[in-house]
């Protein structure tokens, strides 16, 4: 894709229309108007052109009182605690400064000819297109964007932010796209850029066909809506954007258990079977999954309606599972078959996306022989029509109509599919598909979590659902599952750096499917193990794929392994709450990148597929056959969990680890709270979860977040740990630096 500039009109400063308590608004040579306005940290709102279509409720904060001076003339200033921007008249540009220095400004890329390569803001001539410019600087990276599979780093790329099924991890295609990203910036503090918009994105980050030193943006909606962050960290700009776009709530603790499912267990005995190989093989587990065709017919799918012919009493298969100590997860998509009689109940009522006809839109899967998404792997599905969730009353029958499957015994609903909106549909609001297509997946997921708050049992909130698609605000409709990997070694790298760069943009939960979802062959055991090791610390975890997927699948040495894990991940969970606590208050990611974690660290920053588990647990996930690995340490000191042994940060090691272990390092100063090991999240004493602290190092004044331990220097770099009656505690290192005691 080429970036035409003179098919853009570039805009100029005309005059201020009248200063407001939280910004200004302005004239411009276009005749659009700009408005001008400040947020809550560091952020500030540039907007260009009309107002006249359906925001969709993607931004969850407000605007706050600023300063608004003009310094001279050509200039309009804005300043908000330790951030300004300032907006320049002719032509239009911005300067954004962080503690009075500049940290991101307009195109500096002059052309030849005497002017910028590309407009600094420009609307397209005709299109309904919009552009933007921003400097790059030299080594200045730029991170996030949403689940992309590819380098962390987007410096160098040609993003588009579309919501699409991506049939995989190996293309720039993607479920969850977020037009936010981020810089650690080069010294004076980072920054960030959010486009406001539910229409598609495409982002030149320093692409080279367009401009190395060049971050451009062209946006398709009828305005130009950018919030522009300024931060003295990349934690803090993530902290900013999540304040404006809203936080992820809170999760319940079975949900940090395992789910387990597979594309599909064909017969309700099947399930209730596996249900009981996984407690008499002591393989714990918190969820069991119903997927797609397990509970409903392909040809009438989906209209709530179990499948008689093998539900006979959903209710009593429901509850047989349940009896296992296992929440039930069901599938379900937006789309009714045109065989459903609900299809024409819906229609009849206009719940249905419509054609320009006035007609129900059928959407048609490509079913051709050589052609179809889903080859000779799964049914093809029927055609259907789209639920209209930008009709109230098409939404409450949504909503409403879940009421019978949560009273049948189920949990939690996994909210597949939402990429299909064709272009051409139209919407009960107005609004084209086009524009409604990656801000679907946002609404569909928000009415089934109303759905699940609604008429849940008592005990299994707060609610959740388990989704594929998002865009951004989507963080608030938790949890996200990364899509269909493909079952090698790449997948796995893909899967790995999808739910970081996603963490990266404002999403702190993440999941993907142990083992891959589909492949020439099964997952080989050491692929399924590196895998599920990965997993257990993501904020959550499943194993499933067409196949089996339960450890046993792989033979009686992996299922040892796996079942040690999977207890090392129960007893993990008090760490992860806390860790889940601190994600829901600020934004931070459980799984976090290590420019994230360690911006201002050259050493470590491009090592993509390894990850902080919240602030202690440094982990180097194994993608290749073999159990080698390089490992970047950043600074301090880190203890090896299989060896115990310290070892000195700023370096990178070479690592290789025996099937049954796994590289992860506790970062000294820390300490980590563990449970005791059990079968299921119902096990664990909810007044006394933690069995054990393993501190590592003289600790640092807060111990990760634990509310149950304190700490107090005693002098010559001795310290002194309590904690609650009851909780053992283990010194790592030097046990001399440390005494411990009990909170009284």
């Amino acid at each position: 894709m080429l970036l035409d500039p003179n098919a853009y009109l570039r805009l100029d400063v005309e005059g201020s229309l009248g200063i407001e308590s939280s910004g200004a608004s302005f004239a411009t040579s276009t005749g659009d108007m700009l408005e001008v306005s400040a947020y809550a940290g560091g952020a500030f709102r540039v907007r260009l052109g009309p107002n006249t279509r359906p925001d969709y409720g993607i931004l969850a904060g407000r605007a706050r009182p600023c300063v608004t001076t003009r310094p001279d003339p050509g200039t309009w200033s804005f300043a908000s605690d330790d951030a300004t921007l300032e907006i320049k008249a002719a032509p239009m540009r911005f300067r954004l400064l962080w503690q009075g220095n500049p940290v991101l400004t307009s195109i500096t890329d002059q052309h030849f000819r005497g002017w910028s390569r590309f407009p600094a803001f420009g609307r397209a001539q005709r299109g309904g297109l919009w552009t933007a410019a921003l400097a790059l600087q030299s080594g200045e990276p730029v991170y996030g964007l949403g689940e992309k599979f590819g380098p962390l780093d987007k410096r160098g790329q040609l993003v588009h932010s579309q919501v699409e099924d991506a049939l995989g991890v190996n293309t720039g295609l993607a479920y969850k796209n977020v037009p936010f990203a981020w810089s650690t910036g080069t010294g004076a503090g980072a920054w960030g850029v959010f486009v406001h918009t539910p229409g598609m994105v495409t982002h030149g980050v320093g692409h080279p066909d367009w401009s190395h030193r060049t971050y451009a943006l062209v946006v398709d909606d009828e305005a130009l809506d950018l919030f522009l962050f300024a931060a003295a960290t990349p934690a803090a700009i993530v902290d900013a954007y999540t304040a404006l776009t809203g936080r992820a709530p809170a999760v319940p603790r079975w949900s940090l258990g395992l789910w387990v499912s597979r594309a599909y267990y064909r017969t309700p005995e099947d399930a209730v079977e596996v249900a009981a190989r996984l407690r008499e093989r002591r393989i714990p587990c918190d969820v069991l999954a119903l997927d797609g065709r397990a509970a409903w017919k392909v040809e009438t799918r989906f209209d709530f309606t179990w499948d008689a012919d093998r539900f006979a009493d959903p209710r009593a298969t429901l509850a047989a599972l349940r009896a296992q100590n296992l929440r039930v997860c069901v599938w379900e998509y937006p789309y009714v078959s045109v065989h459903s009689p609900l299809f024409l109940d819906l229609a009849r009522e206009g719940y249905l996306l419509k054609t320009t006809d006035g007609d129900p839109y059928v959407f048609a899967w490509d079913t051709a022989p050589g052609t179809s998404r889903f080859g000779d792997v799964l049914t093809p599905l029927p055609d259907s029509g789209i639920l209209d969730f930008t009709n109230p009353d098409a939404y409450a029958w949504w909503r409403d109509a879940h009421r019978a499957l949560f009273a049948d015994g189920v949990s939690v609903v996994k909210c597949d599919f939402g990429e299909q909106v064709p272009d051409d549909a139209v919407a009960h609001n107005g609004d084209w598909g086009r524009r409604l297509h990656n801000v679907y997946p946002l609404l569909y997921q928000r009415c089934v979590l109303e759905a699940t708050r609604k008429f849940q049992e008592r005990g299994d909130g707060p609610p959740i659902v388990w989704s594929r698609a998002g865009w951004a605000g989507s963080q608030r409709y938790p949890v996200g599952w990364g899509g269909d990997p493909q079952s090698d070694w790449e997948g796995l790298a893909g899967s790995l750096r999808g739910g970081l760069s996603l963490g990266m943009s404002g999403t702190p939960y993440h999941s993907s499917d142990i083992g891959g979802f589909y492949g020439a062959t099964q997952p080989s055991p050491e692929l399924y193990v590196r895998w599920l090791q990965a997993s257990v610390f993501s904020s959550h975890m499943g194993v499933h794929g067409i196949g089996e997927r339960e450890p046993w699948a792989f033979g009686p040495d992996v299922e040892a392994i796996c079942r040690k894990w999977l207890a090392f991940r129960y007893r993990l969970i008090p760490y992860l709450e806390a860790v889940i606590a601190s994600a829901t208050a600020t934004g931070l990611p459980v799984m976090r990148a290590m420019p994230l974690a360690f911006p201002g660290n050259a050493l470590v920053r491009a090592f993509d597929t390894q990850f902080m588990c919240g602030d202690a647990l440094l982990v180097a996930p194994i993608v290749r056959e073999g159990g080698d690995v390089e490992i970047a340490l950043p600074p301090g000191g880190w203890f090896d969990l299989n060896t115990r042994q310290r070892i000195a940060g700023r370096q990178v090691v070479r690592y290789k680890a025996k099937l049954d272990q796994f590289p992860v390092f506790a970062r000294e100063g820390y300490a980590l709270p563990l449970g005791r090991a059990v079968q299921h999240t119902g096990e664990i004493d909810a007044a006394r979860p933690v069995d054990i602290l393993w501190v590592f190092g003289p600790p640092a004044a807060e111990l990760a977040g634990f509310a149950q331990a304190r700490v107090d220097a005693v002098g010559g770099g001795a310290f002194s740990v309590r904690v609650a009656p009851g909780v053992r505690t283990e010194v790592w290192g030097d046990p001399t630096k440390v005494s411990v005691g009990v909170i009284e």
